[in-house]
């Protein structure tokens, strides 16, 4: 049976994936419910895409006016960030969220984890497989919160790898990488160290 898409739904499709939090859930300040999460880039040329956020999220306040009525503000904050400009915090934006539209998704940790798989809808089991910088197709969910504060928010669902891309914030070189293949040579510094020989008769020790 395939899933029904709601208003609040967008499936977006080959959008970069930046602080991919996949493997453990966190929270942002302490006593806050732990999530897993990625930021998602959406190119700002894309305007198909953009106008589907657009229409969820104003699917997502109509959800909200009809729950809470007048706490709902006339314009209520969203997740979405323009990557030129700056940060909830006053920084800048990295450089490849340059260009894009910036927005963080989210999954709680007690319905995760988040559900990644390849191009023929199998499991992608192998971390190394799973990055920030990779390209995705991703459903997200936005949603009205009242809590200490009003807004729409993003949630994250099963995510489909569809490229690999320049891997975001630098990657962790593998132990082939840095010690050489299983088999390769050992330098003659290194086995001399590991063997030292008779500086006379050229014999091992």
């Amino acid at each position: 049976m395939s899933y029904q898409m709601r208003p609040s739904d967008v499936l977006l499709r080959n959008v970069r994936l930046s602080y991919v939090r996949f493997d453990k859930a966190v929270s942002r300040n302490p006593g806050q419910e732990k999530k897993y999460s990625c930021t998602i880039l959406v190119p700002k040329t894309d305007f198909a895409q953009k106008q589907a956020i657009d229409n969820a999220i104003e699917a997502a306040i109509a959800i909200g006016r009809e729950k809470f009525g007048n706490a709902v503000p006339p314009k209520p904050k969203t997740v979405i960030w323009d990557g030129d400009g700056y940060t909830q915090s006053g920084k800048e934006f990295g450089p490849e969220a340059k260009g894009h539209w910036v927005f963080t998704a989210g999954l709680a940790e007690a319905r995760g984890p988040v559900q990644v798989v390849d191009l023929n809808r199998n499991p992608i089991l192998s971390p190394s497989e799973i990055y920030s910088g990779m390209y995705a197709n991703v459903l997200v969910n936005f949603y009205f919160y009242k809590n200490e504060s009003v807004g729409v928010g993003a949630g994250l669902g099963p995510v489909q790898k569809v490229a690999d891309g320049e891997p975001l914030g630098g990657t962790i070189p593998s132990a082939d990488d840095v010690f050489g293949a299983p088999g390769a040579a050992v330098p003659a510094a290194v086995a001399a160290a590991q063997c030292p020989v008779n500086p006379l008769t050229g014999a091992p020790l």
